[in-house]
Order: structure tokens, then sequence, then C-alpha cells
């Protein structure tokens, strides 16, 4: 069986694919010599480090992997002929034969090298070398690290997402931008293309034509839909317009958009909050690490990711903050279909995270050390500057990247201060990408003062809320209760914040915070929550699922209920 063959990229469907999941040959390298005798066989796209991969091997710093496969090109004539990774951990090179076609440097977002001049007729020959210095360097890198433990995992390395073909013309859709304008009844596309003067842009009911327009020779066009009968995205009512983009000279992609509006705004008692489509929505959501016992960053199955989104939601929750980790593409149609909001993290780099710092010093002294300035470098591990430079490009990349799908509900470029630096600065390069949505710019501590959220990690002290005149409150970590599952155990080190003996305590402890700790600060502006988290990761047993997905901590019905009571809490709060 072929691992993870659905059409990686969502957004952008064409006819032409090929899959290259599977059987590759492997070796691990002390040196970048091309090898000549290869170590066996690995299943890509899982790390080698992952159970799934069939190697179980940490790749060193030190150390390059090497990964070879023949392939046949895609079928057809002419044209050009692309070949797409979904991401690579992390720095890597491909040649297609004797061609060197690229490299590329960063673990968490796809890229694509034109493969078309390297081509032979039949079989050909791909290797890929790769290189990850993990917790060692200084890239972007999230909770990797080569010495797990506590709240820091597995490190993984080399493909962990899929790779794949496809053949287009010569003038081709690169890209799509959409964004939809409720007040004007419409959605402004832009199509990327080396022409793309004269695309035919169709937005679609089924098989209904609802909208039609063509694109300029900039390649921007706007889709007037009938604004009385608009059909708006939301959690409750997740809905999706289909989009067909139809070039003059043949190529054709199909994507989908959605109709919906984030902002901040006063509700009737003059209190921030957000807003969905113009009317206050309140966030009810978990910390979503996106780790996986068999596959660490990777998921078995599609289904998998889909199981995960669809048990939250059936709890009641309409959020994941996605925890420093940029998923596959198809995670985030998922949460686009299905309805799920998704605050998207930055992934974090940096040298050393100086734990003192960052955690320890900050909990004992919160209410001196919440402003301090992220400007000095050094104590923030933030000292090379070609690294701080990519920070930027990475970030602008990431929102880019995400930038069509409707789940996404909130931009966050730092977490409690693991490489922050000069936060005003990513909360303005991030407003200038996307003003459509609003910014948690360091969320935890560390405040910086900008951005659209006023930020609270809380594990450990009482919550005390106050209205805040300039930003939205959420509470963005909190609870955490472990709960060692019987069965479910990864090992004998636990981690979490306060315990529970059995499922029953754990509930109960659950249903306490949202009674006795939440629910009473909603009327002082609190309108967000991400509970700590979705699932345990290895030695983390703090999650509502075990790390093998086989079991629930609890009770879904004990879940909505305490949902409810927010959502009957927070509709008083608005009235009033």
């Amino acid at each position: 069986m072929l691992p993870l063959q659905e059409y990686p990229r969502p957004s952008l469907v064409r006819d032409s694919y090929v899959n290259l999941n599977g059987k590759w040959q492997y070796a691990f390298r002390n040196n970048q010599a091309m090898p000549i005798e290869w170590d066996g066989e690995i299943v890509v796209p899982f790390s080698p480090e992952a159970e799934l991969s069939g190697v179980s091997r940490q790749l060193k710093p030190t150390e390059w992997l090497f990964y070879r496969r023949s392939f046949q090109a895609p079928d057809g004539d002419g044209g050009r002929v692309l070949l797409h990774f979904g991401a690579v951990d992390y720095l890597c090179r491909v040649w297609v034969n004797a061609t060197e076609v690229g490299e590329h440097q960063g673990g968490y977002l796809p890229f694509t090298f034109d493969i078309t001049d390297a081509l032979f007729e039949g079989e050909n020959l791909l290797t890929v070398e790769v290189q990850d210095p993990s917790d060692t360097g200084e890239q972007a890198r999230g909770k990797q690290k080569i010495e797990r433990g506590g709240m820091f995992y597995t490190a993984q390395s080399g493909i962990w997402q899929t790779v794949w073909m496809e053949r287009v013309p010569e003038n081709y859709v690169e890209k799509l931008k959409v964004t939809p304008d409720l007040k004007n009844g419409c959605a402004n596309v832009v199509v990327q293309a080396a022409n793309p003067k004269g695309a035919v842009i169709t937005a679609k009911i089924g098989t209904e034509e609802v909208a039609s327009c063509i694109s300029d020779e900039t390649g921007t066009a706007t889709l007037q839909l009938v604004k009385d009968r608009l059909r708006l995205w939301s959690p409750e009512d997740p809905f999706l317009y289909d989009l067909e983009v139809a070039m003059p000279d043949g190529d054709r992609v199909t994507s989908y958009f959605a109709m919906r509006q984030w902002a901040v705004e006063r509700d009737g008692a003059g209190v921030l909050r957000f807003f969905l489509n113009g009317k206050p929505y309140f966030l009810h959501g978990l910390l979503d690490q996106g780790y996986w016992k068999e596959g660490l960053y990777t998921a078995p199955t599609d289904d998998a990711m889909v199981y995960d989104i669809e048990t939250v939601k059936s709890m009641g929750f309409n959020m994941l903050r996605k925890h420093v980790k940029i998923e596959p593409e198809r995670w985030y149609y998922h949460c686009d279909r299905l309805g799920m909001v998704v605050w998207q993290d930055m992934v974090n780099g940096g040298g050393k995270i100086p734990m003192w710092f960052v955690t320890y010093a900050i909990n004992v002294f919160h209410p001196v050390l919440r402003r301090y300035k992220d400007t000095n470098y050094k104590l923030f591990s933030r000292t090379n500057e070609a690294e701080r430079a990519r920070y930027y490009e990475e970030l602008r990349e990431m929102v880019e990247h995400l930038y069509n799908h409707p789940s996404i509900g909130c931009w966050v470029p730092f977490n409690e201060g693991w490489g922050q630096f000069d936060a005003p600065k990513a909360t303005e390069l991030v407003r200038g990408l996307d003003p459509t949505r609003p910014i948690d710019e360091a969320s935890g501590w560390f405040d910086q003062g900008g951005g659209d959220v006023y930020s609270l990690h809380n594990y450990f002290y009482p919550l005390k809320v106050r209205p805040n005149k300039e930003r939205v409150v959420a509470l963005t970590e909190y609870g955490g209760v472990s709960w060692p599952c019987p069965g479910h155990i990864f090992s004998d080190k636990t981690y979490g914040y306060g315990t529970a003996k059995d499922a029953v305590e754990f509930a109960d402890k659950f249903k306490k915070l949202i009674e006795e700790t939440v629910t009473p600060q909603i009327a002082n502006g609190l309108s967000a929550l991400v509970y700590t988290q979705v699932s345990d990761v290895e030695d983390e047993v703090n999650g509502l699922l075990t790390y093998d997905r086989e079991g629930v901590k609890w009770d879904r019905t004990t879940a909505r209920e305490c949902a409810r009571m927010l959502s009957v809490d927070f509709d008083k709060c608005i009235r009033e």
C-alpha cells in the first residue's frame, strides 16, 4: 500500500499528477560524497526517525542523508515538468539523472523545481541530499530536539511531506490569491502566471455557475456574486464555493474559496471581541502540536488528520492553534471544509532557548518581565543576523502559502519568547501581506504592545482579566492537566500541568477550569481560549486524545456541556 496518495495541493488542482511516495533507497553518510552503495529502503514521505519510514534512525547534525528512486515523467508531450516537494527538513539538493535541478533551505514549506531539461525518455533517476542541524542550529525547527523530553519532542528530518510531479503548459497558473469582500459581495482574484491576461475565472455551487470574470494583464479580476444570496463560511456552516481557472493557451486548474470576514471590533457593551462575518464570535480552542506516534510530523494517513479535527469538533471546540509547525496543505483543506478555525503559529528558531528566562523567570516575575523589550538579541538567542533575515523570508512565505485558506483566523508570529525579536516589525510585515486577519504578535508573554490580541498564557496562577482598551483579550494557553492513560503511555517519564488519577478526575478538572476560572472572565473581555492540548505527545500526557489516538480520555458529553456553557455566557455578555 502506497502512503498518502491523495492530491497534496487542494487549492490548485490539475489533472496531471504523479505521486512519488513509496519506497526509495536511502543512505546515511558522514560526508557529502554521493553513495555508491545504499543502506536499504525508506518509505517516503515519513522521516527516517519515524516508525512508518521503516528506518527508525536519527539523522545526526554531522551526517548527510541521501535518497534515490527511479521514475518516469508524467504522460503527455511538450510543456514543462514540475517536481514538487511538500516539505524537506532542512537543507536539500536535488538531482535528476546527472543534473542538479535545485537546492532549498527551510524545513516547513513547499518548493518546486522545473526538471524538464534534465529528463530522459523512459526511466529517470531522482536523488536527494539532506542535512539537518535540528536544535544545534538556529533555523526554524519548532519543538524538535535531539535529546527529547518534557515539552520538546523527537527531532525528525528529511522528506516528510508528499513528493509529486505534474506536466503543465508553457504558460501555466503558478498561484492564485483569493480575497473575499463581504461588503461589496465579491471575491477578488489574482492569477499568477508568466502571462496571466485572459484567464477565465468561474465560481460555482455544485454544477451551477454563480459568477464569472476574465483577468486583466496583471492577472487581477473580480468575481461579482449576488450580494443578497451570499453563502458565508463559519464553523457552523463551512460553505465553500468551487473555483475554476482556464488560461487562453490550455492550462486549467480548479480550486475553492469562501466568503467570510474576520475583525476585532467592539460589542454592544464597548468591549473588544473577535467578529466573524460582522457578529461577535467566541473562540473555544485547543493547542495542536501535529505529532503522531507512528509518523512524528507526518500523519500516518489522510484520515488520521480528519479524525483529529472531527473528534475535537464533536467535543464542541471550534478552533485549533497550530503550534510552531506548518502542516501539509491537506490539513488546512480539511479545516476549511469541516469548519475549524486555525490560529497559525510561525515556526520558532534562533539559538538555544534560554529556558531559565523565557519559561521560569517570566512565570515568577510575570508582571515585571511581561513588557521586557525583545530587542535584546543576546538574551532571546537571536544574535545571528542572517537567521533573523531568514525568519522574515519564511514568515512571508508562510502567509502567502496559506492566505487562501478560509479556516485561517489569526497569525501568530512568536510564541513565549522562543527566538522572539522585533515583534512589531513582524506584525508590520504580516499586516502588509494580509490586512484581513487579526495578529497575535507575541503569544503568551514578552508583550511588545502590538498586534490585535492581548495574549495570555496561564497554567499556574488565578486568572484575572481586565478589559483591554486597544486589543482583544485571549487566553492562548491554559489547562494542560496530565493523565497518563493506562495502555497508551509512551515512556515512564510524564509531563504536564497538574495531574488527574483517572478519566473522571480528568474531566472534572477541565469542567472546573471552565466554570470557575474561564467563564467569569468573559464579562471582562476574554474572547478566546486555547486549552493544552489535542493529544498526548511522547512524555507530555495532557492531551484529550492519547498519542496513539486509540483512546479519548473523556466523554464528549462533558466537553459539549462546557462548550455550551461558554457560548451561553458569551451571548449573555454580548447582549448586556
